[in-house]
């Protein structure tokens, strides 16, 4: 592990600054390995938990329960899609890559979801590199 490993917060909002409802803030994040992230469930009804085929193989799987704070640290480079179990066909989803290139990219943009879910994920895909 890493001396220097950072620590990231993702927040779980109904409504973010710029009235974007349904949202992780930051819904974007690109770490390096041994990173941890902290979801905070900052409004209540939501969660935070990997999408099925959106994760690298040996990659960390997670899942919080509703309204609830959890850290997930990932050592496993790739690109990890997640998802707000209850607004998940709202578009409640969020991507974490961690490294410089994620390996499953294809994978993760073959995954089936749901329409505004795919459409926050292309906005999100189009930040890896910025």
């Amino acid at each position: 592990m890493s001396l220097s490993a950072a620590e990231f917060e993702v927040h779980m909002l109904n409504k973010d600054a710029a009235g974007n409802t349904m949202v992780f803030e930051p819904a974007f994040l690109q770490i390096a390995p041994g990173d941890t992230v902290t979801f905070i469930p900052t409004d209540k009804g939501h969660n935070a938990e990997t999408i099925k085929g959106m994760f690298p193989e040996g990659g960390n799987e997670f899942k919080g329960k509703v309204n609830e704070q959890f850290s997930v640290t990932f050592d496993v480079a790739g690109a990890y899609g997640y998802k707000c179990a209850p607004h998940f066909a709202m578009g409640m989803v969020g991507l974490i890559v961690v490294g410089e290139d994620p390996a499953n990219l294809a994978d993760l943009q073959a995954a089936r979801v749901p329409p505004k879910a795919k459409a926050k994920f292309d906005e999100l895909v189009a930040q890896i590199g910025q």
